[in-house]
């Protein structure tokens, strides 16, 4: 019994020590980019020996990539967006238009994280080539989760008919991509809150009937 608590209290170490670095390293990668950034400083900002972050992470890139992976999931812990809590929930709704409601808030939170680092991912490709293969290549893994959400609409009594399961997830893809989020409340400073009224409305317009989907979509004043 004892061993199994002292394993138990180390792996709850282990766990808080890993997140306080990937914490640290997201703050420092957001203010002064992935090449300007150490990984002693990333072990100075998380109050851990930079010997800790190595024998974590291995490298920086490594630790990049945890750094976008934890900002989707909004937690370290290894479970896939089709697995999460949020998502099935969605699914499970009874109408399409209650399905949407909960996805897009979903999906507006996950936006919420990941717009910050966005430009990173992009810059740090380009100073560490080896970045891109972090993440296998095939399908992308967003479309993915999109075309899992539109199976589930598909089979709801107020899906709109005529519109096939590969349409809905290009429009569920698009309208929800990381860049028109971006493009909205980055650029055109419309709030969180606003964009997801917005996109909401829209899909809700596009890919279910009735009296939900005759709402005019509202834009901010």
């Amino acid at each position: 019994m004892d061993t199994v608590k002292r394993q138990d209290k180390r792996a709850e170490r282990s766990r808080r020590t890993r997140e306080k670095v990937i914490q640290a390293a997201r703050e420092l990668f957001i203010a002064q980019g992935y090449g300007a950034t150490s990984l002693q400083e990333v072990a100075a900002r998380a109050g851990v020996a930079v010997q800790t972050v190595y024998f974590v992470f291995g490298n920086k890139r490594t630790l990049f990539k945890d750094v976008v992976d934890t900002s989707i999931a909004g937690d370290a812990e290894p479970v896939a967006t089709m697995d999460r809590a949020w998502f099935r929930a969605a699914c499970a709704a009874p109408t399409a238009a209650d399905q949407l409601r909960a996805h897009v808030r979903g999906t507006c939170e996950i936006l919420g994280r990941i717009a910050p680092i966005m430009p990173l991912i992009a810059a740090a490709a380009a100073t560490d080539p080896q970045i891109a293969a972090q993440w296998p290549d095939g399908p992308d893994p967003r479309y993915t989760v999109q075309h899992a959400a539109a199976q589930a609409l598909a089979g709801k009594p107020d899906a709109r008919p005529g519109v096939s399961v590969a349409m809905a997830a290009d429009l569920l893809f698009a309208l929800l991509s990381p860049q028109l989020y971006l493009l909205f409340v980055q650029d055109r400073g419309w709030s969180p809150d606003a964009w997801e009224e917005w996109a909401c409305s829209t899909l809700t317009a596009q890919l279910c009937t009735g009296s939900a989907a005759a709402e005019t979509p509202r834009t901010p004043d």
